[in-house]
């Protein structure tokens, strides 16, 4: 299962990275509360943290990350933006997924 565990992690730390650039976005482009730079600095240092915790190299684990950031960011243009994800957007999103799979969980040579 550490498959799962990467995955799920992976989920968590994107949706951190979404959150803690959101919400400064909120601020800067819809007038909101300026106090949603602090929330925002917490969820991307939370970002900064998980992402740490993947036991194979940054580099790899930055490029595959990439990936479940995409599939997010279109999870989250659905659920927040409330704008409905084209067939393309679904299509990138699995093709990110896919290079996610391939990057972190191919056979290496120990």
């Amino acid at each position: 299962m550490p498959e799962l565990k990467t995955v799920g992690l992976f989920l968590i730390t994107a949706l951190a990275e979404i959150v803690g650039c959101y919400l400064p976005y909120l601020w800067l482009r819809e007038g909101k509360t300026i106090w949603l730079l602090v929330p925002g600095a917490l969820s991307l240092a939370l970002f900064a943290w998980l992402l740490s915790l993947h036991p194979t190299a940054a580099g790899r684990v930055y490029a595959a990350y990439g990936g479940v950031y995409i599939f997010m960011a279109i999870m989250w243009l659905w659920a927040v933006d409330g704008i409905r994800p084209t067939a393309w957007d679904v299509v990138g999103s699995l093709v990110a997924l896919l290079g996610m799979g391939i990057i972190m969980f191919a056979p290496r040579a120990t």
